[in-house]
């Protein structure tokens, strides 16, 4: 009779366990599937905008619509005035901060029609539009001035002025909870005279533009097409339940036509990203979640300042912190360069400068022209690291603009492979740590071995280094610090004391907070459970 009602209390604590899991309602905030009903949505733009709607060029107005959003446009001469005419950065003041806002924003809303040719798989629900995209043209990206200006104090075609436009426009964002606002940044021209200004100005409205002017809504986000559009390896898209925003080694157009307009297939890379991406920020603004750019952790190559949404989460483990004891199985961290090259390097933990702790990896170097130069450390036996979805780390730069690769080594200790992925540093990394997340998929194995262009396996990792090649007439020289080199996986939870857990709501997270059932059904098996121990 015991047996029996052991058997019998499992099993009902198992039935609980389980009921309770499945009660628990799915986290939509963090979802990138199509909405479940018909959504609607605007898209102000003009060429390059018409280009990413078309079927047989960008494909965007036909993907939208297969994930579940009715899809109108705007384009020139369209709206009050004609306002449709005028796209450029410093005319978002005349859309969204003048006396004339609340004339155009009431057609905008209620605009249903095509301005562009699109294929539309989805019936007008009704109702006003939900969603607002809006997108200046690739001239928008030759902004004078330098890349780290300050906020101006009127529109103009400068970092400043740009500034300046897009902290006025939250203004009128704040008042209208009930509209998602979808910055699309200008592309980014094939001619490099404001190429890092361009950059710079991209990466702080990804990074900074809301935290700068603590906007807490979640209403407002940005898509960086620009970034996109610079580099087979640059992304802005959603991977592995997190937000990806990876810079590559370019400031320019790699994506070209006759014209500096985006091809079809840097087009339809964008496309391919953004989609998904706008179904997570659409479910975050839904589910009254964070705002969605404070939630957004970078990418790899993306800036972002501490106390402006970057945070230690997304790691499952630290690799190292530069506190202590190097990787176990490895003689420490180890600088190489070019044999009988006029090169001087240091690559050791140093302390004074950390993200965390006390102490962070120093990579100073003065390396000869034609030569090379790489830190890193070597296991003496073959590693997994596939638990995690990819290497991250917090990094610290004396100047921007310093071409630098992060190498994983796979094969055995023997006979090491190697794998790259091209960076650079930016300027949110001069001015302060930067979180940098490499997934696999973007380590790719070396040209100069077999099988070139080949992603890693991370469940057969020999070493780690960052490094370069330096140009054949010219010296590179800098200082490049590293912090809390980690795998990305699932969050670290953060322990918190008890007096701060809310008590007027359920912990998701929690299956014993799922339904009201829960506690009777536990009472009756531990009830079972006294009566075997009697």
């Amino acid at each position: 009779m015991k047996t029996t009602r052991r058997i019998a209390f499992i099993l009902l604590t198992g039935m609980v366990l389980l009921f309770s899991l499945a009660a628990l309602p799915a986290r939509q905030g963090d979802s990138s599937a199509p909405p479940d009903h018909v959504v609607k949505l605007i898209f102000i733009h003009h060429s390059t905008g018409e280009n990413l709607l078309r079927d047989d060029y960008g494909g965007l107005g036909l993907a939208l619509s297969q994930n579940n959003y009715f899809v109108s446009d705007t384009n020139y001469g369209w709206g009050p005035d004609a306002i449709g005419d005028r796209t450029d950065i410093p005319n978002w003041t005349e859309w969204f901060a003048s006396d004339a806002t609340p004339h155009i924003m009431e057609a905008v809303f209620n605009e249903s029609g095509q301005n562009s040719s699109y294929t539309r798989t989805v019936s007008d629900p009704g109702g006003e539009n939900e969603i607002i995209l809006f997108k200046s043209c690739f001239p928008n990206s030759a902004l004078e001035g330098n890349p780290n200006d300050p906020p101006g104090e009127y529109e103009e075609m400068t970092v400043g002025g740009a500034k300046y436009v897009y902290n006025a426009i939250l203004g009128y964002f704040a008042t209208r909870p009930d509209k998602l606002f979808v910055v699309i940044t200008a592309p980014p021209l094939s001619e490099g005279a404001y190429a890092e200004n361009a950059r710079a100005f991209n990466d702080w409205l990804v990074n900074d533009w809301l935290n700068e002017n603590n906007y807490t809504l979640n209403n407002v986000v940005v898509f960086d097409f620009y970034n996109v559009l610079t580099d087979p390896n640059a992304h802005h898209r959603f991977l592995n339940g997190q937000i990806e925003h990876t810079s590559g080694t370019r400031n320019t157009l790699y994506y070209p036509s006759e014209d500096d307009h985006p091809s079809v297939q840097g087009s339809r890379k964008a496309v391919e990203e953004f989609v998904p991406l706008l179904n997570f920020f659409y479910h975050r603004w839904q589910s009254g979640g964070p705002a969605a750019q404070v939630t957004s952790e970078p990418g790899a190559g993306e800036t972002a300042q501490p106390g402006a949404g970057a945070s230690s989460a997304g790691t499952v483990g630290i690799l190292d912190d530069f506190e202590g004891s190097p990787p176990s199985g490895t003689a420490g961290w180890e600088g190489y360069f070019e044999d009988n090259a006029d090169t001087r390097l240091t690559c050791a933990p140093v302390s004074g400068n950390a993200h965390g702790g006390e102490s962070s990896l120093q990579f100073e170097f003065d390396a000869a022209p034609n030569s090379w130069a790489t830190c890193g450390f070597y296991f003496d036996s073959t590693r997994n690291w596939s638990e995690g979805g990819g290497v991250s780390f917090y990094l610290l730069a004396d100047r921007t603009g310093i071409p630098f690769d992060v190498d994983l080594y796979g094969g055995d200790p023997g006979g090491r492979t190697t794998y790259v992925f091209h960076t650079q540093t930016t300027a949110a990394s001069e001015s302060g740590w930067t979180l940098i997340k490499i997934p696999w998929t973007d380590f790719l194995r070396a040209e100069w071995e077999e099988n070139p262009g080949t992603p890693i396996d991370p469940a057969a990792i020999t070493g780690f280094s960052i490094g370069f090649s330096t140009p054949e007439t010219e010296r590179v020289t800098g200082t490049i610090r590293m912090d809390d080199l980690s795998l990305m996986g699932i969050d670290i939870p953060t322990a918190q004391p008890a007096a701060e857990q809310p008590t007027d709501a359920p912990d998701a997270r929690n299956p014993f907070c799922g339904g009201a059932l829960i506690l009777p059904l536990l009472l009756v098996g531990f009830s079972m459970w006294r009566r075997d121990r009697i």
